[in-house]
């Protein structure tokens, strides 16, 4: 596929799932600070007929009163709305980006030789392996642990995250290892909606229209599901906006980055969660800041100050290195297969655009080494060095 045509498809898959992704947690949102904030009916023959809890809301210029029932109500309602192709859409599109983006490009953004030595079908084929594994053993465990043992659940599937994350470090590009671990946690929830969820609700309706009384489990078995995606959403969001950030996929401890970032993600959730049960736990936002800011402290890259000292590094020492390991890329005319026109616009093809995208040069080349992405066009640690060295110095042109 020529790279036009492939950015094409990166541009409308991408955005296709950002939006359905939008509505489905949106409705995640919704409906868990809308149980949250049921009261008891206040009408006798509300209760008597099965409502658990109603709210009265006001929106777009309307007044909404919802009841939810312990069950089913009375009367099976007709027509009933379903909420699920927000999530099949979210992950059949999430699905085709990760093809489009990663496994047609593999060599580029999913291996990195340096750290694995696998080939694309190699590595197309463990990660597809460890998206289906992902919903093996999280089903699995919900399965064994579900019935009232939440927190050793939830202690379980934070290993396994954690084990993943570090997994998918070791085969796979940084950046590539955190959109894995992504995409496996958005396996894990699309699974609970296609395999647990929707079957549940469909238990329910299916006994309505036979005349039996449905059976409470289903739903409850429902319910489990749906909480566990709401905690995993601003987690599985992170790693879809990660690639922009190399300062974290790019670390030595990108896994474990990835983990605590996620696992504060969650902490922040539940915070909102609570909130719409009428408590304020301001001690979740202020450990979340801190978490955040002692992550961010412990991974600020090093300043290169030994670097000034030294031998004055020249333009002329730096430019070559730039044009054979960074411009074949950057530049207004791309020489890299697959790549048709310069990654965010950065360009290096005059001394001026290589002075001012210096601290960028830095940050993906020298602190980070994302770049050159996969290492495709093998730069050294001596080169990387002399950049360095050169940025230190102040980044001078002739």
């Amino acid at each position: 596929m020529d790279a036009y045509t492939n950015g094409w498809l990166d541009l409308l898959l991408r955005w296709l799932h950002v939006i359905a992704g939008i509505a489905w947690i949106g409705s995640s949102f919704y409906f868990i600070a809308l149980d949250n904030h049921l009261l008891p009916p206040r009408d006798e023959r509300d209760a008597g007929e099965g409502v658990a809890g109603e709210a009265w809301e006001i929106h777009g210029g309307g007044f909404y009163h919802v009841q939810k029932y312990r069950v089913a109500p009375p009367t099976l309602p007709e027509p009933l709305l379903w909420f699920k192709w927000e999530a099949y859409t979210t992950w059949l599109s999430g699905f085709g980006l990760l093809i489009v983006l990663y496994y047609f490009n593999a060599n580029t953004y999913l291996i990195d030789k340096g750290v694995a030595d696998l080939s694309q079908w190699e590595a197309i084929a463990i990660s597809v392996a460890l998206l289906a594994a992902a919903w093996v053993v999280y089903d699995g465990l919900c399965r064994v642990l579900g019935d009232g043992r939440e927190l050793v659940l939830a202690a379980l599937l934070l290993a396994f995250v954690a084990a993943s994350a570090w997994g998918a470090g070791q085969l796979f590009s940084g950046r590539g290892s955190y959109i894995q671990v992504g995409a496996m946690v958005g396996t894990m929830m699309a699974g609970n909606v296609f395999f647990v969820i929707i079957p549940a609700h469909w238990e329910l309706v299916r006994a309505k229209q036979a005349g039996r009384e449905p059976d409470a489990a289903a739903g409850l078995r429902g319910k489990q599901r749906s909480v566990h995606n709401n905690y995993l959403t601003l987690p599985v969001v992170l790693t879809m906006i990660s690639n922009h950030f190399p300062f974290t996929y790019g670390h030595s401890h990108g896994w474990l980055i990835l983990v605590l970032l996620m696992v504060i993600g969650a902490w922040v959730r539940h915070f909102f969660n609570v909130r719409h049960t009428g408590r304020t736990l301001w001690a979740i936002p202020v450990t979340a800041a801190l978490g955040i800011s002692g992550v961010a402290i412990a991974i600020r890259p090093q300043e290169h100050k030994a670097s000034v000292g030294g031998p004055a590094v020249a333009f002329a020492q730096v430019q070559p290195i730039v044009a054979q390991r960074c411009a074949v890329c950057h530049s207004l005319h791309p020489t890299q297969s697959g790549v048709s026109t310069a990654p965010k616009g950065v360009m290096f093809d005059t001394p001026a655009e290589i002075r001012d995208e210096a601290s960028r040069i830095r940050q993906q080349a020298v602190d980070s080494k994302v770049m050159p992405i996969g290492n495709l066009t093998k730069m050294t640690q001596a080169e990387r060095d002399l950049l360095a060295r050169w940025i230190a110095q102040g980044a001078k042109i002739p």
